[in-house]
């Protein structure tokens, strides 16, 4: 289990091989449509939801432009408030803060949140190198943990697996990793989750050290914010004598009024909820309730390098409500494993290639895995193009060019397989700056048409063996508009 999953295959080899796995699709499919009605519903309950979306993209584009200022005023209020904070340039940098901040307690193990921070890094992996067992403790987490799989949701990680699947996990598994699974399970919902429950309870009350990420970061306060909807959460916030917090530095909203917003727009989009069951919220620390040692890890890990890019940055905004995941028609078809990294889905898309490069044969493949149906966009409650994204970073990988890499400046070779997409582009950038070569050529377009292929040749036949090629017109539309005076022949002759 990796939290990059390095050594996927690129999306279009990984997705081909998971198409044909009927239960998968089935499983997403169902998960899919369900969250995503339940979603709609919750969204139409709320009058004001297009200015609600509207005010989370301005706060956290307001954020992300002073997001330097407000790093320093959240390091100052969590220090007032009695927490230590760390800063982590990468993942290794992080891995290695929090494994030793837990050996310097002593303990062996500890209980986590659920966190993708912490699953973009690496850490559970990292802290099994240094002898520290790490116990998720969110349900469908578990269930990943249990199975040695992957997430393959930002909010449902198991989405990928059925009840009976589970209930043959718990069997097998829960044995090795602490309380086993009670005998006769059956796999109704109810008594797998009184299974988890029992499972988990135990590490709960045991544990001297939990590991948490944060859905958001309160500057003015140095308030943590974490929302969830099982209560594992705050077994895991309160209990522990340490608690150590990996956040990315894109998590903060500057006052407690901006994040007003966000407790409105998450629960809906996430989980079709008009709030959490469970929003925890903890300010360094207070002597007798809860933990008393607490540490912030704030991390880049590739976020200052998106920042740099004007289009790109827009990715930061995300709030990781996975609302984009449930009404895009590839993610449903594909599922989660083939994007080869813990943001699955059209945000993982343009996200995973800004936070590692695009210089892998994977990161390369990710902008490319979207019909661009813009369906993403329209349930984005911070308002994130996912396709104008997509669109720039397939430029990025077609043409090479200038990004930001560790805070340094430096040019991309383009990535190979596609010098014929590059010569078709410049064709047409040609070809539209000049207009006497365009006009003829549609002309000559027009008068061959009957000569047309139905199907294209060579490699372009994949393409067109599941699309019609589009009809070429009997008349170019510069003609049509010479010949009509944009139409007004035609309204006349039709009287």
């Amino acid at each position: 289990m990796s939290g990059t999953f390095v050594g996927m295959p690129a999306f279009p080899k990984a997705a081909h091989e998971a198409v044909h796995n009927q239960t998968l699709r089935g499983n997403l499919r169902h998960a899919t449509h369900t969250i995503r009605a339940k979603r709609a519903k919750a969204v139409a309950e709320v009058s004001d939801w297009a200015a609600l979306r509207e005010a989370g993209k301005q706060i956290k584009d307001h954020t992300l432009r002073h997001l330097d200022r407000y790093l320093v005023q959240l390091e100052e209020s969590v220090t007032a408030a009695g927490g230590i904070v760390h800063w982590a340039a990468d993942a290794d940098e992080a891995n290695r803060i929090v494994a030793d901040l837990v050996k310097m307690t002593g303990e062996s193990e500890v209980v986590k949140v659920k966190s993708m921070a912490t699953q973009e890094i690496g850490l559970n992996e990292a802290l099994e190198a240094e002898g520290i067992h790490a116990y998720e403790t969110d349900l469908a987490e578990l269930i990943v943990q249990l199975g040695k799989d992957r997430p393959s949701h930002i909010l449902v990680p198991a989405i990928h697996r059925n009840r009976g699947e589970i209930r043959e996990i718990f069997a097998r598994e829960m044995s090795e990793w602490g309380r086993a699974a009670p005998e006769g399970l059956t796999d109704t919902p109810a008594e797998l989750a009184e299974a988890a429950r029992l499972h988990l309870r135990e590490k709960f009350l045991r544990a001297k050290v939990g590991i948490s990420g944060a859905n958001f970061m309160v500057a003015e306060t140095g308030t943590m914010v974490v929302v969830e909807s099982e209560g594992n959460g705050r077994m895991c916030l309160t209990l522990p004598e340490t608690l150590i917090s990996v956040v990315g530095i894109e998590k903060i909203v500057p006052t407690w009024q901006d994040l007003e917003v966000f407790l409105q727009t998450l629960p809906r989009s996430s989980t079709a909820e008009r709030m959490n069951p469970y929003t925890s919220m903890w300010t360094g620390t207070t002597g007798g309730d809860g933990p008393s040692t607490f540490h912030l890890v704030l991390l880049d890990n590739g976020r200052t390098d998106t920042l740099a890019d004007e289009v790109g940055r827009q990715a930061l905004r995300c709030i990781r409500c996975s609302a984009c995941l449930n009404v895009c028609p590839v993610y449903e078809r594909a599922g989660g494993h083939a994007y080869g990294s813990v943001y699955p889905g059209p945000i993982g898309a343009i996200l995973s290639p800004q936070l590692r490069g695009t210089e892998s044969e994977i990161d390369a493949s990710l902008p490319y895995a979207s019909s661009l149906c813009g369906a993403c966009y329209e349930v984005c409650p911070v308002a994130i193009d996912i396709p104008e994204v997509l669109v720039h970073l397939r430029e990025r990988v077609v043409e090479g060019g200038a990004v930001t890499r560790d805070g340094n400046k430096v040019v991309l070779k383009p990535a190979k397989g596609h010098a014929a997409e590059r010569a078709a582009m410049r064709a047409a950038r040609w070809a539209f700056s000049h207009p006497g070569a365009l006009r003829t050529g549609q002309r000559l377009a027009s008068r061959s048409r009957r000569f047309h292929p139905r199907t294209l040749p060579g490699p372009g036949s994949a393409w067109s063996a599941t699309r019609d090629l589009p009809t070429v017109p009997s008349e170019p539309f510069r003609d049509w508009w010479q010949r009509t005076q944009g139409g007004k022949h035609g309204r006349k002759d039709a009287k």
